[in-house]
């Protein structure tokens, strides 16, 4: 927890951001966890991935926006997304669907007026339920999660089905967050977290942000609404396969998230025995924050970046 915190500071100086954009060694790192800057390279990653039998989400990077203006043009960039989608070749399914989306509040100006972010996202979602898609809200860190379940709810109370969120095991308040979204009805993605937060309202030793992961895992493959578990911890992995196998809940009824870029090999041997997988595809201009979370939250992550920059 430490190591993330180091990075998180270091990549937040300034002419950090400056650099790595610039560098031509950073390039291929880059590339391994942004599947580019356009929606055409996006959907170029998204074709071979479905032909490996993957499902996908999709994320538009883009966060902290604060003008009315750029939230707009983010989600008029969504709704553009969701029709692109529905007329390609690699549309269908409903929970699971083949190709999602996953969208921050505050890239629809959360920050600036929770209100017309609400309203945004509501945009969103309807076209999402007009081709039987879904969106899901991912969360952000501990200042945003509250306008983010209010977002969620008031938005899933008219589109049930077509609007999830995503839940952080570090976070002590999620037990309780966890029990009123599966009492609503809402799909949720159960993560780790990869924001930097106190001591007073999260866990900060891996152990602990673990077993509440476990706890939390088991609790949602018994009364959950077809959870997903965004995490590339094969142990974690492990333990809630064997739990579902002891329960008797079968493969389709819950899916593994992974990020795109990240444990190839544990997507396709997940893929592979028969489970669902969706590699979670970020693109766009704006993903310096993105990366730079990427290598916080993984030393195997750090080190491919700096075995970049010392050419080997």
């Amino acid at each position: 927890m430490l190591l993330r915190h180091v990075i998180l500071s270091v990549a937040g100086r300034p002419g950090m951001e400056r650099f790595v954009r610039n560098s031509r060694l950073t390039r291929r790192v880059v590339r391994r966890f942004i599947a580019g800057e356009t929606v055409e390279s996006a959907l170029e990653a998204v074709a071979q991935l479905r032909e490996s039998g993957f499902r996908i989400t999709l994320d538009l990077l883009g966060e902290n926006v604060r003008d009315c203006e750029t939230a707009d043009r983010a989600a008029d960039a969504y709704v553009d997304l969701l029709e692109r989608i529905a007329n390609s070749p690699y549309h269908g399914g409903f929970m699971p669907e083949n190709v999602n989306v996953s969208v921050k509040l505050t890239q629809l100006g959360l920050l600036q007026d929770e209100q017309a972010a609400t309203r945004r996202l509501e945009r969103i979602v309807q076209v999402a339920a007009g081709t039987r898609n879904f969106v899901r809200v991912d969360m952000e860190d501990s200042q945003c999660t509250d306008a983010t379940l209010r977002a969620v709810l008031a938005v899933h109370s008219s589109y049930r089905g077509h609007v999830g969120t995503v839940l952080q095991s570090m976070l002590y308040r999620t037990e309780k967050d966890l029990e009123d979204l599966i009492h609503e009805g809402v799909r949720i993605r159960l993560v780790k977290g990869a924001y930097a937060e106190p001591e007073s309202i999260a866990y900060q030793s891996k152990r602990d942000v673990d077993n509440a992961f476990l706890r939390y895992g088991r609790r949602l493959l018994e009364d959950g609404i077809y959870p997903a578990f965004g995490t590339h911890d094969h142990r974690l992995m492990e333990a809630l396969i064997h739990h579902a196998t002891e329960k008797r809940i079968g493969r389709s009824r819950y899916e593994f998230q992974l990020l795109y870029g990240i444990r190839r090999d544990v997507q396709r041997d997940l893929l592979k025995r028969g489970y669902i997988v969706r590699v979670y595809v970020p693109y766009g201009e704006h993903w310096y924050p993105y990366f730079t979370r990427r290598l916080a939250e993984r030393p195997a992550n750090l080190a491919f970046f700096l075995r970049a920059l010392v050419g080997r």
